[in-house]
């Protein structure tokens, strides 16, 4: 095959979450039910909290950006899997491929880091009550959110140029639902050595620090909690947290599975399944685990409700 660096650009297409040319209707309609509930759920919480004077607090506030990354990250892969679901075999530029490769990434990570900087909230809200406001000011909460977003980008944008620069076929089928870096590593047909080696040592510190934060902020949310007397605070407090956990357990543990492995033991049906989890099925549990289980965000939708469904005044 001619290589894409002597002719024109190479183009992929993408074979969908299922193997084969069959049209898949009722899975359609399962992942445009997920999609919709997922928008509806985060956008709702970034209106609430933007707009409602009681959700201040530093929680709310990474809580409106995690919902605002969790509806662009599905929006980024969700609406190719739904036309690959009806029309297997969609054709990709290279150039959107890799655009779509740059997003996906940056919005994966800066949802990692978002993730930890919540668990440290709750960790200082629970372990350090008393000095809660002095630890988690607004400056500290906006540099927490900015930093995450820029290590994100900054990470997602040397992985790109990496790949991006390795040579591919001209027309290649891709066996996933959106392009992602293992799958992009897998079809390139120059050496791929240099670029995995450089991958996996910067997104093992990249991804390993978040989760390192959200296990030891755990860990001392745990131990406060062991310390609780009533068995009734006790129960509140681990339903609450142990949610959570689930949560971010679904979505590094997929994470790890899937990029830090060696390329030899990759497996497009494996990927497909597991990509599924951390960039379809996570994003939208997180606003109904971290959000309507609150009675804050619970009284701050009724009265939003309330202000809608009340007539104008004249």
């Amino acid at each position: 095959m001619a290589l894409a660096n002597l002719t024109s650009a190479p183009q992929f297409l993408l074979l969908g979450l299922m193997d084969g040319t069959d049209v898949h209707p009722l899975l359609f309609l399962l992942f445009l039910g997920i999609y919709l509930l997922n928008a509806l759920g985060n956008v709702s919480i970034v209106v609430l909290v933007r707009s409602d004077g009681a959700l201040c607090s530093p929680m709310y506030y990474f809580l409106g950006h995690l919902s605002l990354v969790d509806v662009c990250f599905t929006t980024v892969t969700v609406p190719r899997l739904l036309a690959g679901l009806l029309h297997p075999g969609q054709a990709m530029s290279f150039h959107g491929c890799f655009a779509q490769m740059y997003f996906f990434v940056a919005l994966g990570i800066t949802e990692s880091y978002l993730l930890a900087a919540m668990s440290y909230d709750r960790a200082v809200a629970v372990c350090r009550p008393l000095h809660y406001g002095a630890v988690m000011t607004p400056w500290r909460c906006a540099v927490l959110v900015g930093a995450s977003w820029a290590v994100a980008h900054l990470h997602s944008l040397l992985h790109t140029l990496l790949i991006s620069a390795l040579s591919y076929p001209r027309s290649t089928p891709v066996r996933h639902f959106f392009c992602d870096m293992t799958v992009m590593l897998s079809l390139a047909i120059s050496d791929t050595a240099a670029a995995e080696a450089a991958i996996f040592s910067e997104g093992l510190v990249v991804v390993l620090t978040p989760l390192l934060l959200v296990s030891l902020s755990y860990s001392r949310i745990l131990v406060a909690v062991l310390r609780v007397r009533s068995a009734r605070g006790r129960f509140r407090a681990f339903s609450t947290c142990g949610a959570h956990l689930v949560v971010v357990s679904l979505f590094f543990g997929s994470v790890l599975s899937v990029y830090f492995r060696p390329s030899s033991a990759y497996s497009a049906r494996y990927d497909r399944l597991a990509s599924v989890v951390y960039a379809v099925v996570t994003p939208t549990l997180n606003p109904f685990i971290y959000s309507l289980r609150n009675k804050e965000v619970k009284g701050a939708l009724k009265r939003g409700l309330r202000q809608r469904a009340a007539p104008e005044e004249v």
